[in-house]
Parts: structure tokens; sequence; C-alpha cells
């Protein structure tokens, strides 16, 4: 699972390093030219509940593993774009077909993994996200340098394939799914039970916003560190995302420290670690900028892995259904939010792009102290 995480957010997030690259190339702007992740983030916010019913009826195991080697194959094929509007449509299918992989991935650890042991589970898969977002950003940043955007994009394809072969060799089978009817009448039903929980919807609206406000901030940075007083190149860029580290420890730490504490207590003090990075990015000096961005990322990743868990434990046998709506939701705000940030940053700069983010970490803020407040059930599950 650590793998197919991986793999998922090497794949989706390997332009984003290049968007000041790819609008020069294409004669886009800045916002045009963060469709490139828009698009992908967009086609997996709209295929995660269909590929979740997929999951119920087939089988965990089966989507996933589908999902990921297809969507090696079309990574593949955006290094051969002839053109922006091919790139985007390439990357929006590409979005759609990988969402296979994380609307199941969550309902697998939820029934495959002890109960006692599926936050450091999910943690840890959701370190392999962010290993795999920093180490994808970097390599095409690097490979970009050295060579060009095509060659850069064409070898994270290959990455795509190498980890969908270990994935499909490697990945245990399921042991206690159990088939469900994908019927319009049950996904209804499953679904109006999702909302009716108390904290449900509260959940998934974490994911819209600071999904949104992460993705935001990381599209127009490079936009911010090739201007002066900077005038940074694309490698040094792309080095700034090895701050993914950050958040691959955070998810596996923020795992541990739920299971003493209880994710209600451990939640909002990671929005308000959010929140303390951001205010650093407002300063000037480029150290100070870079240790925002890693207080910020660490924060983010910590409650991701939080809220993610939590969705799983609190929908019981509507949990693969309940993932998909809570990734869809953190994918829309990603989709969303990231490309408004755009028109933040065309009017504002960066400080028009920190506003916008710095109102995603108040509303997270917000819901997650609301949370806070809810009553524990019977069975523990927060």
């Amino acid at each position: 699972m650590f793998v197919g995480g991986f793999a998922t957010f090497a794949m989706v997030y390997s332009t984003q390093p290049l968007l000041p690259l790819l609008a020069a190339e294409f004669g886009v702007g800045a916002a045009s030219a963060s469709l490139t992740v828009s698009a992908t983030t967009a086609g997996l916010a709209l295929m995660l509940i269909p590929g979740s019913v997929l999951a119920d009826r087939l089988g965990r195991q089966q989507v996933m593993k589908a999902a990921l080697a297809i969507a090696a194959l079309l990574a593949l094929a955006t290094a051969f774009a002839p053109d922006f509007g091919a790139l985007l449509v390439l990357r929006a299918l590409l979005g759609g077909v990988i969402a296979g992989l994380p609307a199941a991935a969550m309902a697998y650890i939820g029934e495959e993994i002890a109960p006692g042991a599926q936050a450091r589970a999910m943690g840890l898969y959701i370190a392999g996200n962010a290993l795999g977002g920093m180490s994808g950003r970097f390599v095409a940043a690097l490979l970009t340098d050295w060579s060009s955007w095509r060659v850069a994009l064409g070898a994270i394809g290959v990455l795509g394939v190498i980890s969908a072969l270990l994935f499909w060799q490697r990945l245990p089978a399921s042991r206690n799914f159990r088939a469900r009817a994908a019927t319009p009448a049950r996904i209804f039903a499953d679904t109006l039970a999702i909302y009716r929980d108390p904290g449900l919807p509260a959940l998934f609206l974490v994911a819209f916003l600071a999904m949104g406000g992460f993705v935001g901030l990381y599209n127009f940075l490079g936009f911010r560190l090739l201007e002066p007083p900077y005038g940074l190149g694309q490698s040094a860029i792309g080095a700034v995302f090895l701050l993914y580290l950050v958040g691959t420890w955070a998810s596996a730490a923020s795992g541990r420290l739920a299971e003493r504490r209880g994710r209600r207590k451990v939640l909002w003090p990671m929005v308000a670690v959010m929140g303390a990075g951001l205010a650093l990015t407002l300063a000037q000096p480029l150290w100070l900028v870079i240790a925002g961005v890693g207080v910020f990322t660490f924060g983010f990743f910590a409650a991701h892995a939080l809220a993610s868990g939590w969705v799983g434990r609190r929908a019981g046998e509507r949990r693969a259904l309940a993932s998909a709506l809570y990734l869809s939701s953190y994918y829309l705000g990603a989709s969303v939010l990231g490309s408004l940030a755009g028109t933040a940053w065309t009017g504002w700069r960066w400080e028009g792009v920190a506003a916008l983010v710095g109102l995603c970490v108040l509303l997270t803020a917000a819901c997650a102290l609301w949370l806070r407040q809810l009553p524990a059930p019977a069975d523990g599950a927060d």
C-alpha cells in the first residue's frame, strides 16, 4: 500500500514544479498552466465514487491493481503530448483512472488491518503519498533542468510502471472482503446514512479546505521563487519539494499520537501548525520561507492522515463509499482552490495566495474544533 500511494502521488503531481516552464513553453498564463494539476485532481474527484462502487462489487485488490497499471501507461503517454490541449486530456484521464486506487485503499486497510493498528497503517499509506509526491516533483524538476519536460514526464511514467509491477506482485489478497450489490438504491441509502453522521460531513470539509490550501501554496511557490529577489532555477525549486520528507514522517507520527490521545485531541493542533507555517512564508528571507513551507507541510500531512483514518473508523461497513466521498472532497479542493490560487497570484502575488490559503486554514480549524466537541461513539471510533 505504501508503494501504491507513492506511485499515485508521483504521477498526479509530477507537473507541479514545471508550471512556470509549461506556461512559457505553450504560451499560457499561470492559472492555465496550473490546469495540468487541476485537471488530474478533477478527474480523481469525479471518478472516486464510481471507483468505490466498483471496489465494492469487484474487490479492492482487483480495482487497485488495474487502476495503477493503466494510469502508469497514461503517464508515459503524457511525454508525447503534441500540444497543451492533448496534455490536459491525458492528465485528466490519468486522474480519472488512478482514482480506483485511493477509492479502494482506505477500505482495504480498514478490512485487512487489525483495528488497533489501523492508525499506523493509514499513516504509512499517507507517508507513501507524501514520499511519492516529493519524489515525482523533485525528479521531474531535476530531469527538466538536465534535459526537457518530456524526458521528465517519461521518467515518471517508467517509475509508475515499475511501481505497478511491484504492487501486482506483493499486494496480499483480500481476506475479509464481502461483495456488496452496486445498485443505485443501495448507493443512495448509504450516502444518506453517511451524511446523517454528525462527524463525517465535517471531515469531508476538512479534506476540501486543507488540500485546497496545500495545493494552492505549492502550485505558486515555484512562480514566487523564480522571481526576484530569489531567482532560483528549476532544480533548486524542485529541491523545495524534498520538504515532503517532513510530511512522510508527520503522517506516521500522527498515527502513533492518535492511538495514544485520540484523533479529536490531535487534529486541531495540527491545523494550527499549518497556520504557523503559512505565516512564516510571508517573510522575505529565503530560509524563513522554506522553513514556513516545511512547517505547513508537516501540519497538513498530519491532519490528512488523522482525518482520513477517522473517516474509515466512523463509517463502518460503508467505509468504501465514505472514503470515496472524503477523497472526492480532497481532490475537488485541490482542483477548485488550487486553480483559484492562480487568480490570487495574478492579482496580488504571494500575499493574495497566502490570504486565500489562510482562509482555508481558518475554516479547517473551525471544523476541527467542532469535531472535538462531538460526543465519542460507543465503539470508540474517534
